[in-house]
Order: C-alpha cells, then structure tokens, then sequence
C-alpha cells in the first residue's frame, strides 16, 4: 500500500546501481502475459489463484509432516493470495520491485510474486530430495 500511497503509475526511485522502486501496474499474469486482453483476464486470474489457494489449502492438509514441501506450498498460498488481492481491489496486480543491469531491465514485480518464485523452486528443492532419497 506504501506504494500507492506514494507514487503515481510509472513513478521511479533509482535506490542502487541494479535496483529501483518503481510503480507498474500489471493486468495480465506473470511477465504481462494477457494484460492487453479485454479486461475478462482480471476474474479468470483471479479465478486461477482462489482454486489455486483451495487447493493448496487441501495440499497442506495432506501432507502436514513434510517441512520443506509445506513452507514451499505456503510461500506459494500467500503469493497468490497477495496478488488476487490486488486484482480484487485494484483490477491489478501493483508491482514495484524493477532490477536492472547495465542497460537490460527485468520485469517489475512485487513480494508475492518473490515467494511464488521461492515456492516453485522448494517445491523443485524437495522433489529431488524425495527422489535421492528412493535411489
């Protein structure tokens, strides 16, 4: 909400040779995917991300016991929880993390889009864990 509150759509702040906060606005998925489509992409998004919490949910559930593949379903639930929330109240997703360097620049993105990230790679983590483990 900080950055709502303080800066306006495609406002920047240079913070390190590699790294600004910036405000972007992002209507489509992961890197902008869809965010030219009519405006239906914001309930199907938001669609995806509850049945993707629900599931979660159920997933956590099932698997209670194992550490790593419950912190990395976890990270993923509040991710996505995080950015449907945004949809829901802005009809976006507000990113304004920007990374760059030496002219290229990543794709904004924001804190929830961080720990899907770090999920999706414990998730990776703990699969092959579990299939060292079987060898």
């Amino acid at each position: 909400m900080l950055i709502l509150g303080y800066y306006r759509l495609g406002d920047s702040t240079y913070i390190t040779s590699f790294f600004n906060v910036v405000r972007a606005h992002n209507t489509g998925a992961a890197f902008s995917f869809l965010a030219g489509a009519s405006g239906w992409q914001r309930w199907f998004f938001t669609a995806i991300g509850i049945a993707a919490a629900i599931f979660i949910v159920w997933m956590l559930r099932s698997h209670a016991g194992q550490r790593l593949f419950s912190f990395a379903m976890a990270c993923i639930l509040g991710g996505a929880i995080g950015n449907v929330l945004d949809r829901l109240l802005h009809g976006y997703v507000v990113d304004f993390v920007q990374l760059h360097w030496r002219g290229w620049y990543f794709p904004a993105f924001n804190v929830a889009d961080s720990a899907i990230t770090i999920g999706a790679a414990c998730l990776i983590l703990d699969e092959l864990m579990r299939v060292r483990k079987t060898r």
